[in-house]
């Protein structure tokens, strides 16, 4: 009995082996779809679902390259990443140019914070919000003296006290009071005081961050974030100041959160320039522009809003894999 009970015993193991080879060989030669469907025997091809796209980063200003086929005296830029406190830029960003009335946000940030727990007269905040949203001289004027501002030159080449404030309290290292080129007629004046794009965005940040006016770092910030007319609206001593970095910025990233800016802008006759700076600082980033160049009918202060705007535009991180519509402005000649 033994030998048959064996021999019935190898004829079974050989059904039951060619019954699991044979859909295994099926499955091989219809690729696997066939061994999937059965019960989980072998080991077939499976469909795998894609993994789900992940959300780009939002869009910012980074560092990079930007081209500019300047047609003037002086151009140069810098930008902060106001997360990481880099600063990047032109190999000239540590050279100056008077800030003119760029420089009118830290005067009314300087008053506003010495004030401590007191309110400024109404008379004085209207003037300190007109001297940000309007750049009214007047306005800034105003605000300088009740801050301790003074037209008197320092004695041994010294800023005046509210320049002094703002180098030790901002941490600026290029910013001095005027001087030559500049008559001396000027050494005095807040407007000529000469700062580079490194120290302008290191300004911005410093009102950015709270330093620079304290408990009215919002209204600051706000005040610069309505800054209003266009290069056309301009006056004598007020007016035109939306314009140049704003211009330069996809919706994408004006939609994150209010951009403030504050713009500076003359035509001085001592040199025959222009002399144009452009500011803005968001909770991410601190960019500055500055230059100058010929006081002619041809380059009108426009002609800086375009550079500022075209410096910009071309520091936009777009979204990785996404459209982004971002502000055609010119690259190289302008």
């Amino acid at each position: 009995m033994r030998p048959r009970v064996t021999m019935v015993l190898a004829i079974v193991a050989v059904l039951i082996g060619g019954a699991i080879l044979v859909p295994a060989a099926y499955a091989r030669l219809s690729g696997g779809d066939a061994l999937a469907s059965i019960g989980g025997i072998g080991g077939g091809a499976q469909n795998v679902p894609a993994p789900a796209p992940t959300t780009p980063p939002p869009p910012t200003l980074a560092a990079g390259p930007v081209s500019v086929n300047f047609n003037g005296e002086f151009f140069s830029w810098a930008l902060m990443d106001r997360q990481t406190g880099e600063i990047s830029g032109a190999k000239n960003m540590t050279s100056t140019n008077s800030t003119e009335s760029m420089l009118k946000t830290w005067i009314v940030s300087d008053y506003l914070r010495q004030l401590g727990d007191k309110q400024p007269t109404p008379a004085l905040k209207t003037w300190a919000s007109k001297a940000i949203r309007d750049s009214n001289d007047i306005g800034a004027n105003k605000v300088y003296a009740a801050a301790g501002g003074s037209y008197k030159p320092q004695p041994n080449g010294k800023p005046d006290p509210v320049i002094q404030r703002a180098i030790k309290i901002c941490g600026l290292t290029d910013t001095e009071r005027s001087g030559p080129p500049a008559p001396a007629m000027y050494n005095g004046w807040w407007s000529f005081t000469r700062m580079s794009p490194r120290d302008a965005v290191r300004l911005g940040d410093c009102i950015a961050d709270g330093k620079a006016a304290g408990k009215w770092t919002k209204w600051v910030l706000n005040e610069m974030a309505n800054v209003r007319g266009s290069v056309k609206d301009q006056q004598d001593t007020s007016g035109g100041g939306k314009w140049g970095i704003i211009d330069g910025l996809p919706a994408e990233i004006k939609a994150q959160g209010p951009v403030s800016i504050k713009n500076g802008w003359t035509r001085l006759v001592y040199d025959g320039n222009w002399h144009v700076n452009c500011l803005a600082v968001t909770d991410k980033w601190s960019l500055a522009v500055m230059m100058r160049y010929p006081a002619t009918t041809s380059l009108s202060p426009s002609y800086g809003a375009k550079v500022c705007a075209s410096v910009a535009t071309q520091l936009v991180t777009p979204q990785p894999g996404a459209a982004l519509k971002v502000p055609q402005q010119p690259v190289g000649k302008l």
